[in-house]
C-alpha cells in the first residue's frame, strides 16, 4: 500500500468527522480549550505582590461584571422575566453554597485546586455554570446554519480567553500554579462541548430555557464580584485604585466585545 493509498484509507475511515453533530462537538471543544490561554501570562510573572493581588482581583471583577451584563442583555432578547428569574435563582444558589462551605473544613483543598481559598471552589463553580449557558448558545447557533454556528463558536472561543484570565487572576496569586490554572480554566468550560450537542439536537427545547441559564450565570457572577473579589481587592489597594482597574477592565472587555461583534 502506497502512502497516498494509506492516507486515502484513513480519510475514508474518518468520514464521521464530517457529521454535523461531530462538527458541533469539535467547535465547542475548541471554545473550551481556548479558556486555558488566559493563564499563559502567569508563566512569565515571577513575583506576585500584595498590590498585584489587589489589582488582579479588581481586573477579574471588571471582566466578570462586563460578561455578566452581556449575558443579561442576551437573555433579555429571548425573555426578560425568565432572565430575571434566572438571576434570582443564581444568587440564591451561590449564597446557599457559600454558607454551606463556610461551616465546613475542606481537607485536601490545596491539593485539588493548588490554592488555599475555599472561595475558589465557588468561583470555579460559578464559571462552570456560566459555561453551560454558552454551550447551549453554541448548539442553538449551529441549529440555524453550520456557518453561523462556526462564527458564534469562534467568537465564544475568543471571548473565553479573558474569562480564563479572570480565573487565573484569582487562582494564581493565591497559590495555584499556572499549569493548574490552565487545567481548571479548561475544566470550567467543559460544559460547552457537553451542552452544545443536546442543544443542537433539541434546539427548540433548549432555546426556551436559555435565558434562564444566562440570567442564572450572571446573577451568580455579580454576587461573586461584590461579595468576594472587590472586598479582597480593597484589603490590598486603595479604593480609588480598585475603582480604576475595575473600570478599565470593563472598558477593555466592552471594547473587545464590540470588535468581536463586528
Amino acid at each position: 500500500m502506497t502512502c497516498f493509498q494509506f492516507i486515502s484509507y484513513i480519510y475514508s475511515e474518518m468520514e464521521w468527522i464530517d457529521l454535523p453533530v461531530v462538527q458541533v462537538f469539535i467547535y465547542a471543544l475548541i471554545t473550551a480549550l481556548a479558556t486555558g490561554l488566559g493563564a499563559l501570562p502567569f508563566f512569565f510573572i515571577d513575583k506576585i505582590s500584595d498590590s498585584f493581588l489587589g489589582k488582579s482581583n479588581a481586573v477579574a471583577a471588571g471582566l466578570m461584571l462586563a460578561a455578566s451584563y452581556s449575558l443579561i442583555f442576551e437573555g433579555y432578547n429571548e425573555s426578560e422575566w425568565m432572565t430575571i428569574a434566572g438571576m434570582l435563582a443564581g444568587v440564591i444558589l451561590v449564597v446557599l453554597a457559600n454558607n454551606w462551605l463556610e461551616g465546613r473544613s475542606t481537607p485536601g483543598l490545596e491539593d485539588v485546586v493548588g490554592g488555599k481559598r475555599k472561595q475558589m471552589l465557588i468561583f470555579l463553580g460559578i464559571m462552570t455554570v456560566h459555561s453551560f449557558a454558552e454551550g447551549v448558545s453554541v448548539g442553538v447557533s449551529f441549529a440555524s446554519t453550520m456557518e453561523f454556528g462556526a462564527f458564534i463558536a469562534i467568537a465564544i472561543a475568543i471571548h473565553n480567553i479573558p474569562e480564563g484570565l479572570a480565573i487565573s487572576l484569582v487562582m494564581v496569586p493565591n497559590g495555584t500554579s499556572p499549569m493548574k490554572a490552565i487545567g481548571w480554566s479548561i475544566f470550567s468550560s467543559l460544559p460547552q462541548p457537553l451542552m452544545a450537542i443536546p442543544a443542537f439536537l433539541f434546539v427548540e427545547t433548549f432555546r426556551e430555557y436559555l435565558p434562564f441559564g444566562l440570567g442564572f450565570a450572571a446573577g451568580a457572577m455579580i454576587w461573586m464580584v461584590f461579595a468576594d473579589l472587590v472586598p479582597e481587592a480593597l484589603e490590598k489597594c486603595k479604593p480609588h485604585t480598585i475603582g480604576l482597574w475595575v473600570t478599565l477592565a470593563i472598558l477593555g472587555m466592552s471594547a473587545f466585545q464590540i470588535l468581536l461583534g463586528r
